[in-house]
């Protein structure tokens, strides 16, 4: 088995960043009114900027695939250029098609040479998995470098103009034409934007590098139902119905193609399954949770940070608090790439030393699965 090794990463937020204040005027008003939750979620998520790839005047300026091609390109130089690579592999929840997948995608725009790619789906454990591929690839020795990225373009799937249709069925029933709060809400916590690592097994001959000791990964799908999802409904016995069984008429009427998200079964399952996991993961590799000099995790939401830390304390998990590192509030939350936008963050922040430890940890809400990373920088 071979050492890996991240060597480099990178990141591209798309244009300029979006205040709290300028968001409606991007994303629209459902019905031309303004949203009665934009306010709570904002003050909730504390989040303060974030980014779309949409520009002013409301036109689409990137696909997902050139997000992470942007992303990706940046890794690049006369040392390592996109000819090296052996493998490429890219998480996202929101492709820009069912298919081909978003590697596909992603490798026609490169249009660098015959490689393997591997495309993981799913929601913010996306590019974890991606992560994973391409850290089990360079140990084994399958390859011996890999790209591996996260990457979402959401702004496109919470444009007003995606939910009018449902409010006109609303009013035509009589009913207050609202979009339901589990639609609403994730209008103001998502955002665009991608990022990208390089995997290799030997690591820089001079700069940072971060050694991967191990990765993880919980799901608890088998006893928990559906909380976070798309192109489908949820129905009473909470199972989803999805949208190959809806007409094309109840596509539009009820937004069958929209993010959802249950609150009330996030809250009462994120925080603690995502701590049931956490004790598990250092109990497999006997370590002690005290020696964490960076600890990444990926909130959707401020909202949950506390209640995070909490969890944790009871527990006995002795996380120090100062480890905790994070950017949600300049770059929002960006689902598969959230964590990759961080690790850029801190690993040219000028604050790593030598031996310091840093722990990733993803939970996701889609059926709850979480994922978990352990690094040692060198």
């Amino acid at each position: 088995m071979k050492d890996v090794y991240i060597t480099r990463i990178s990141k591209f937020l798309p244009n300029n960043p979006i205040s709290n204040d300028e968001m409606e005027n991007i994303l629209g008003q459902i019905n031309g009114k303004p949203s009665r939750a934009k306010r709570i979620v904002l003050r909730n998520n504390g989040i303060k900027e974030r980014y779309y790839a949409i520009n002013s005047q409301g036109k689409i300026t990137h696909s997902n695939a050139e997000l992470t091609q942007e992303a990706i390109t940046k890794l690049f130089d006369d040392s390592f250029t996109q000819n090296c690579m052996e493998l490429l592999c890219c998480g996202t929840s929101s492709p820009d098609q069912l298919l081909p997948s978003h590697a596909a995608m992603v490798h026609g725009l490169l249009a660098n040479k015959n490689l393997e790619i591997n495309s993981a789906s799913g929601i913010c454990c996306a590019g974890m998995s991606s992560l994973k591929f391409g850290f089990l690839s360079v140990k084994s020795g399958n390859s011996n470098n890999a790209v591996c990225t996260g990457s979402e373009r959401s702004s496109t799937r919470i444009q007003a103009n995606m939910f009018n249709e449902e409010a006109v069925s609303l009013s035509s029933l009589e009913e207050q034409p609202i979009i339901a709060f589990k639609k609403d809400f994730l209008r103001w916590m998502l955002s665009d934007g991608a990022g990208a690592i390089l995997l290799e097994n030997k690591k820089n001959e001079t700069g940072t590098s971060l050694k991967v000791d191990w990765m993880e990964a919980y799901s608890y799908a088998h006893e928990l139902e559906t909380c976070m999802y798309s192109g489908g409904e949820k129905i009473a016995d909470g199972s989803i119905k999805p949208w190959t069984e809806y007409s094309s008429k109840e596509w539009l009427e009820e937004s069958i193609f929209s993010v959802k998200q249950d609150v009330k079964i996030l809250e009462k399952h994120v925080i603690n399954k995502g701590v049931e996991s956490l004790e598990l993961v250092f109990k497999k590799h006997a370590k002690d949770p005290s020696d964490i000099d960076y600890f990444l995790p990926h909130l959707s939401s401020n909202y949950f940070a506390e209640k995070l830390k909490n969890g944790i304390k009871e527990k006995g998990l002795q996380i120090p608090e100062s480890s905790w590192f994070t950017n949600l509030d300049k770059v929002g939350n960006v689902g598969s790439a959230s964590i990759y936008l961080m690790l850029e963050e801190l690993m040219y922040s000028g604050k790593l030393k030598k031996g310091d430890k840093i722990m990733l940890s993803v939970p996701e809400s889609g059926r709850f699965s979480y994922a978990y990373a352990h690094l040692t920088v060198c």
